[in-house]
């Protein structure tokens, strides 16, 4: 599972249903199965790598503008992520979507969640990296080692120009001791 998370004190963390894929191709890839399977292993990590105690509040972006507007614009909210939504949804896992995603982020109410789970790559990261500003991480969940990077990629542009700031490099650092950390108390409960 891809999480971004920003450098914040209260960090926003954004998982991603589909990562690499085709904006045309999305829309079949988004089944009940696939998000059942994201949204508990975005819960999981929530908990043992981000130490964020019971109720965990997720909330589920939408695929389509404006959340479907009740099919019009799509079934996949109505179909797939809402039923999916209601079936996980209990006293520990608080789970609230699907949100439109061209508003969810323009008011602070995003910061209320402990994870948000975006259907696909833009959605997701577009506003992650401008709220982290060159200061975020990119960390792969459900992996036996810790692996954490610069939120930015290699930056060949600036190659040798003496201009990188190395503060995204530092806190994929940090934030793989934590996660380290965090792991070793979770597994000796």
């Amino acid at each position: 599972l891809m999480i971004l998370s920003s450098s914040e004190h209260k960090p926003v963390r954004v998982a991603l249903a589909t990562i690499h894929h085709a904006v045309s191709s999305i829309s079949g890839m988004i089944t009940k199965e696939l998000l059942n399977q994201k949204i508990m292993q975005l819960a999981i990590c929530l908990n043992s790598d981000f130490a964020v105690q019971k109720p965990i509040n997720i909330a589920v972006l939408s695929l389509n503008p404006h959340a479907g507007e009740n099919g019009l614009m799509g079934k996949e909210e109505l179909e797939i992520i809402q039923p999916t939504i209601d079936r996980l949804k209990s006293d520990e896992l608080q789970i609230k979507g699907p949100f439109a995603a061209d508003g969810f982020f323009s008011k602070e109410d995003f910061r209320e969640f402990d994870g948000i789970l975006a259907m696909y790559h833009d959605q997701g990261l577009i506003p992650v990296k401008m709220l982290s500003t060159g200061g975020g991480v990119n960390f792969t969940a459900g992996l036996p080692i810790v692996r954490t990077s610069p939120d930015h990629g290699v930056a060949y542009s600036i190659a040798g120009k003496n201009t990188a700031d190395s503060s995204s490099t530092w806190f994929a650092v940090s934030t793989a001791v934590k996660i380290v950390k965090n792991r070793k108390k979770y597994n000796s409960c």
